[in-house]
């Protein structure tokens, strides 16, 4: 399905890598090729993403990015962007691939089907592992100029400006040629998780394996599931890898990271949901992927009636998880002390159905690639309060970065 996909221009490939959590539907979604596509800036993107969907009740796939918090707070974004993606990109796919256990359905237009499948099995899947990268993975801040920016954002939180920021550094290529699909299989392969998607819009390229969701929604009800607190894996001592996960488990600075984005994330469901229906469904619960333990938290809500879906997005955008508390503030101390864009990167990936439901995930663990430049971008980053540690919070970035580096060959 992928390598059948990766024809097309613009494509999109939705994998949840067998992991069968809660609110999954599909095993793997993919959609190719655009009746219509709409790509835009911030400024209005919203409202023309509901004129799309009320235009034509169809299936959307695309990605929304971080930047448009420029048009849901009345921010900026001043700082260098090597990668390109608009700030919302939605498009109506000319094929849909729906992949369960047990079957395998095929929405086309001009009734293609058999023509569709026919196509997919002809195709030889890419089994080849990525080549190592010929360049060098340049990082956009050295480790004495990270502790130092730690430090000063702990000055505003010391201040009251904030209490926890999510502050992330970029590593880069510049000059590289890959193969985007080999690439995605090897991140794949490394680093299976339950949010993974193959994107592409002519030249952008976001290879991404998040284990995280942003949004769903299921009918009337609302589902986020935020992501904070990482330890690392031991696949060599079962021993060490369960006193990993429960140190994690019990972890102060870990569970107050994640109780203070589930506050905000009720906060967030509170605006858009009926009164005295937003509910913690799970708090602390420890997940373990091929790298890390991560404690995910889930919170849900029954939406209003008068709101309209993609509202509720733009109500709740961009996450919590990624941005931190109170969330117009470290913002603007994300602008001002990051030193790229992130454009795409802790944005969003996923669909909308023709009956109003959707499913996003937040654009971490991701390879970002614009093939016209030949320029490669990743970030990582973390929470960070007041008692964070500058040497660990660095430590965190470069554990996540890890399985990246790894697939890079770096």
């Amino acid at each position: 399905m992928l390598s059948w996909v990766n024809q097309f221009n613009i494509c999109c490939f939705l994998d949840n890598q067998h992991y069968h959590l809660p609110h999954h539907s599909f095993e793997c979604m993919a959609a190719a090729g655009a009746v219509q596509t709409l790509a835009t800036a911030a400024g209005t993107a919203f409202e023309q993403l509901k004129q799309l969907y009320e235009q034509h009740g169809d299936w959307l796939f695309g990605h929304f990015s971080y930047d448009l918090k420029n048009e849901t707070e009345g921010l900026a974004s001043n700082n260098a962007d090597h990668i390109g993606f608009p700030d919302l990109c939605f498009f109506i796919p000319e094929v849909i691939l729906q992949l369960s256990e047990r079957e395998l359905l095929i929405g086309t237009f001009g009734n293609r089907h058999e023509t569709v499948f026919h196509e997919i099995c002809a195709v030889e899947p890419a089994r080849e592992p990525a080549q190592p990268l010929a360049t060098p993975i340049n990082s956009r801040i050295s480790k004495a100029d990270y502790i130092t920016t730690i430090q000063q954002l702990q000055q505003h939180i010391l201040r009251g400006d904030c209490y926890e920021i999510n502050f992330c550094q970029e590593f880069f290529a510049e000059k590289v040629t890959i193969d985007p699909l080999q690439v995605y299989n090897s991140l794949s392969n490394t680093s299976p998780n339950p949010f993974a998607a193959y994107y592409k819009t002519g030249q952008q390229y976001l290879l991404c394996a998040s284990p995280e969701r942003y949004l769903k929604k299921e009918g009337d009800r609302i589902y986020s599931q935020p992501i904070k607190g990482t330890s690392k894996r031991n696949l060599n001592d079962a021993g060490d890898d369960v006193r990993n996960k429960e140190q994690l488990y019990n972890s102060p600075k870990d569970r107050s990271e994640n109780v203070m984005i589930v506050d905000l994330v009720r906060n967030d469901l509170s605006k858009i949901c009926e009164e005295a229906t937003v509910q913690v469904d799970e708090l602390f619960g420890i997940y373990s992927f091929p790298q890390v333990h991560q404690m995910i938290s889930t919170v849900s809500g029954l939406l209003r009636s008068d709101i309209h879906f993609i509202d509720a997005i733009k109500a709740t955008f961009p996450m919590g998880s990624m941005t931190g508390a109170p969330k117009k503030r470290v913002m603007e101390l994300i602008e001002q002390y990051e030193q790229t864009r992130r454009g795409i990167f802790s944005g969003a990936v996923g669909y909308i159905t023709p009956e109003g439901d959707f499913d996003f995930n937040v654009v971490i663990r991701s390879i970002m690639y614009n093939a016209a430049d030949k320029y490669l971008s990743f970030q990582a980053g973390s929470a960070i309060t007041f008692y964070s540690d500058p040497e660990k919070e660095y430590e965190e970035c470069l554990l996540k970065a890890a399985a990246i580096k790894k697939v890079l060959g770096s």
